[in-house]
């Protein structure tokens, strides 16, 4: 089963996986779907299989964040409290996703709170270092503030 090869579920106990494996599922995707929108409500979590895909936040200064990596999360929103997303979603290429609905997953590890907490220790990990190179990419594109001359 591939979602045990991915970082957030690596070496969780096989129980757990059984039931998470209940309550994922396996889904193909046209290039150019668009998975969710910026203000979609927050339901489902993805792990990307094959393919990839394009996040993008704001509107007027859009970040965009690339997908390729077998294994990579995205659509944590519907898992961390928050309503809805903060970000497009778009496959630039065709997809395979493991597609779960976060309220689900979130009464596994509830059940499971062991497990539960390795699994949210890692997806913070992911969400630091997804962060980090946010910050990296601003710090090193060009802003006409930052070429401007006031002397």
């Amino acid at each position: 089963m591939f979602i045990q090869e991915a970082d957030l579920f690596r070496e969780l106990d096989q129980e757990i996986m059984n039931e998470i494996s209940m309550i994922m599922v396996e889904q193909s995707y046209d290039k150019g779907a668009i998975l969710f929108a910026e203000g979609d409500p927050a339901i489902h979590f993805f792990i990307l299989e094959e393919g990839r895909v394009r996040l993008a936040v704001g509107k007027e200064m859009k970040l965009d964040y690339p997908l390729s990596r077998p294994g990579e999360a995205f659509g944590w929103s519907s898992l961390v409290g928050r309503d809805s997303y903060t970000a497009q979603a778009v496959c630039e290429t065709a997809c395979e996703l493991i597609k779960i609905e976060g309220e689900s997953l979130q009464k596994i590890f509830q059940r499971h709170p062991e497990s539960g907490m390795l699994f949210f220790k890692r997806l913070a990990s992911a969400i630091g270092q997804r962060l980090i190179s946010t910050y990296n990419t601003l710090l090193t594109s060009k802003s006409p503030e930052r070429d401007m001359s006031y002397g």
